[in-house]
């Protein structure tokens, strides 16, 4: 490279660079009480308002910040100039433009900022996993920051649509416990007319080493499942559930999650949100008024009642731990779950694989709760940002004429009726919808594990709603050696895979979406279970054990499993209960509790470490999480344990040292 080829023949129109100019019109709004008891920052940050071009008569509104997950960089006619990281987050300006007007009309002053987040399907299967999870810890603090760093702000929303921005917004919200805050969902993506959903089409790789499609199939498929260039993916996974949970809590207007991204009942519902967060601030009303014990309930019942992605088992005790509210246990999850039905047909649960717009056209989370009412297991009573309690808001729903327009527009649209994707109690259990989530232990995960036991193959399910499978365990140390087992044949039917050293420690926890959907859509995947210390993405399927704790670098007993052993693993479908055990050898079967001694002696497998390529920052955040209560209190900062350990920690070492030097 030569300085020729950067500067090339430079315009001379270039050299007439400018010294000085005449500066904004006009006159700061300034009174004599300002200038003698306001911070100079309050006093400079007009002077910086009108440099950005806003005219100084409109300075002394109510200030709103709108912080936002936008990447990329779309032209004036959202053709693209720079790509974003994913769909998600290419539109999310539009929606903080629409709020930014609406403020503006009603004289406020509104301030955007921008977080943008990473695509965890974009970084399946590489490095850039180890990322994905710590990125919600890190953009939290961020947005916090932000939020703190404009003290004249009055009220703040958050517009955030995927898997880690959504959460990570949410939980900053949670943290602003006096201030008036809303999330705007920035809604999902369209299904392809013709093609697969964004869930499915991840597995072109393994389907074409399995000769399952052609290289034709694959590059077509591919091309078109984003059919739409916003919103999240079209299945209920992280981001989805992400935005019902939003939605749930009282934290964004009623039915606003899994709007169509885009489309004009989506942008209208930014300038209704605005509306909204200025109503708060008018009547006092903060966030620690909307996110309390109840709201945290009624999330994760609705959660369950959706058949939402386990991920929320890890964000939703992040936003209670954020909001100063009880931090759901893995009793307070198995309680719910079993007094919960599965209500919505949806991708990727089924029975029905309806995309997560036809969800919205049924009536959205709103529609969900007015069955949940019935069966009194909300807190009606609870605020929620629009002003009303949950329970005046569903009174409003049920006989409004958006109910009634929305849910007519699915049968015009797509010939489906509403009651077929959000179903009632009795119809649900009648098409064979299970609660969501189950928790097996045993001596393999004696602190917990997690499997989505609602997506289980039917088939694979007894006649008394258990599904049991003894296997010959295949132990995997990385992901990449397990995708590879898949696609080159060292996976067969009837195998049960072990991937350790998964877990925050190993890589971040990464997510093995790469695995389970390769599993999901092979034909001999049903016949195979797996059992991680990793977690899964919310479109997962399948009899996939995940979040198994302690994690095998943590001294967890399926760090110590070896090629030949035997697993047992017991998944009851209705009573929510399970187990997942070694019990010996294929040559030498133990009762349980012999198997448990055996593996309480037994040194942890001689390939298992950390990932080499592990960064140091997703290093420090697994030790402060693992500090905080680890991945069941939500891997969050306990800023307080955290100061505690240090102290100790630095008392020991000056102990130590006086040692040494006696």
């Amino acid at each position: 490279m030569s300085l020729h080829s950067i500067f090339g023949e430079e315009e001379q129109s270039l050299y007439k660079v400018k010294t000085h100019a005449k500066g904004p019109i006009g006159a700061l709004p300034l009174t004599a009480q300002m200038l003698e008891d306001s911070p100079s920052g309050d006093l400079f940050g007009l002077t910086q308002n009108v440099g950005m071009g806003w005219e100084p008569k409109d300075l002394l509104g109510k200030q709103v910040l709108i912080l936002g997950t936008k990447g990329g960089i779309r032209d004036y006619d959202g053709s693209p100039i720079a790509l974003g990281y994913h769909t998600g987050h290419w539109e999310v300006d539009l929606l903080m433009i629409e709020a930014a007007k609406e403020i503006r009309e009603r004289n406020g002053v509104p301030f955007a900022g921008f977080v943008s987040d990473p695509c965890d399907g974009r970084s399946q299967g590489t490095l850039g996993m180890f990322d994905s999870f710590p990125f919600r810890n890190d953009a939290a603090i961020v947005y916090r920051r932000l939020i703190r760093s404009l003290p004249t702000r009055r009220a703040v929303i958050g517009v955030a649509t995927c898997d880690k921005g959504l959460p990570a917004m949410m939980i900053a919200l949670a943290g602003m416990h006096d201030l008036p805050t809303i999330i705007v969902p920035g809604g999902v993506t369209l299904p392809p007319t013709v093609g697969e959903d964004a869930g499915k089409i991840q597995t072109i790789g393994a389907r074409f080493a399995n000769k399952e499609i052609s290289l034709k199939e694959a590059a077509e498929l591919g091309c078109v499942a984003c059919a739409t260039p916003g919103g999240g993916c079209q299945f209920l996974g992280t981001a989805a559930t992400a935005q019902v949970v939003a939605e749930a809590l009282g934290l964004a207007i009623t039915h606003s999650a899994l709007a169509p991204s885009g489309q004009p009942i989506w942008a209208e519902m930014a300038r209704q949100s605005a509306r909204a967060v200025l109503e708060m601030e008018k009547n006092k009303t903060t966030t620690k008024d909307i996110i309390t014990d109840k709201a945290i309930e009624n999330a994760m019942v609705v959660h369950a009642a959706f058949g939402g992605s386990t991920n929320l088992l890890l964000h939703i005790p992040a936003i209670a731990h954020a909001a100063k509210c009880k931090i759901p246990t893995v009793e307070d999850w198995v309680r719910i779950n079993k007094k919960t039905p599965r209500l919505v047909s949806v991708l990727p649960n089924g029975p029905d694989n309806h995309p997560t717009v036809r969800v919205f056209l049924a009536g959205g989370v709103p529609e969900v709760m007015l069955h949940l009412r019935k069966l009194g297991l909300l807190h009606e009573d609870v605020l929620t940002v629009t002003g009303n309690t949950l329970g005046e808001n569903l009174d409003w729903w049920e006989h409004s004429e958006r109910r009634a327009q929305i849910r007519k527009r699915l049968i015009d649209a797509d010939g489906i009726h509403p009651d077929e994707v959000i179903m009632n109690p009795i119809k649900a259990r009648e098409r064979g919808l299970t609660s969501t989530v189950t928790f097996p232990t045993g001596n393999i995960a004696p602190e917990g594990s997690v499997i989505k036991s609602t997506s289980i193959d039917p088939s694979r399910v007894e006649e008394d709603g258990v599904y049991r499978h003894t296997g010959v365990a295949k132990i995997f140390t990385s992901e990449k050696s397990a995708i590879k087992a898949i696609k080159t044949g060292g996976i067969v039917a009837g195998d049960i895979m072990v991937v350790m050293g998964g877990g925050p420690s190993g890589t971040g926890m990464e997510e093995t979406y790469q695995l389970t959907s390769a599993l999901k859509y092979l034909p001999f995947g049903k016949y195979v279970s797996l059992i991680t210390d990793a977690r899964f993405s919310g479109v997962s399927t399948g009899a996939c054990i995940g979040h198994v704790g302690p994690e095998a670098l943590g001294g967890g007993p399926i760090g110590k499993l070896r090629d030949g052993d035997v697993i047992e693993i017991i998944v009851d479908c209705y009573k929510l209960t399970g187990s997942v055990n070694f019990v010996g050898t294929k040559d030498a079967r133990v009762s349980i509790e012999e198997a448990t001694k055996i593996l309480t002696i037994r040194e942890p497998h001689p390939d298992l470490k950390p990932h080499q390529d592990l960064p140091d920052d997703t290093r420090l955040w697994a030790a402060l999480q693992a500090v905080s209560g680890g991945t069941w209190r939500g891997s969050v900062y306990d800023t307080d344990r955290i100061i505690e350990v240090l102290e100790a920690g630095m008392k020991a070492m000056e102990k130590e040292k006086e040692k040494e030097q006696v």
